[in-house]
Parts: C-alpha cells; structure tokens; sequence
C-alpha cells in the first residue's frame, strides 16, 4: 500500500470523490484506502489528489512502492 490516512482524519468527505481509482471509503469509523486499488494516482494525475485536498494533511506515505509497482496496478485497474 502506498498510501493510508491516520487517525487524525475527520471524515471531511473530501478525498473520497477524489480519487480515480475509487480507493477510498468510509471504515468504521474514519475513511481508508484500499492498498489493492491505490496508485496515487499515477497514471491519472502527477500527484495523489487526495493529499492534495486533504486539510488536515492526514493522508501520509504509509510504504514505498515503486513507479513499475503502482504502473501495473494502474495497469490492471483500466486495461
């Protein structure tokens, strides 16, 4: 997984139309994202949307992928 929101999220709702992907969504109680449909968003846009509206800057680098890792995901999200 590339990405994760920490537990200083406050379900702000603004990350979650914001992804291509469609990775993020409502846990228990705060939003998560799905590593298996992460790419932060390469392949779409050149940096993670998310992080980019976030306002409390919660969604953080949770474990180094490569560019070649998340290409193939992308790859195999949308063919």
């Amino acid at each position: 997984m590339s990405l994760a929101i920490t537990q200083q999220c406050i379900n702000c709702e603004m990350c979650e139309p914001e992804c291509p992907n469609g990775a993020i969504s409502l846990g228990p109680d705060i939003y998560q994202i799905d590593p298996n449909r992460c790419t932060e968003c390469l392949g779409h846009y050149p940096a993670p949307q998310c992080q980019a509206v976030c306002p409390l800057d919660c969604i953080t680098m949770h474990v180094a992928e490569s560019q070649q890792c998340l290409l193939a995901r992308f790859a195999a999200l949308w063919g």
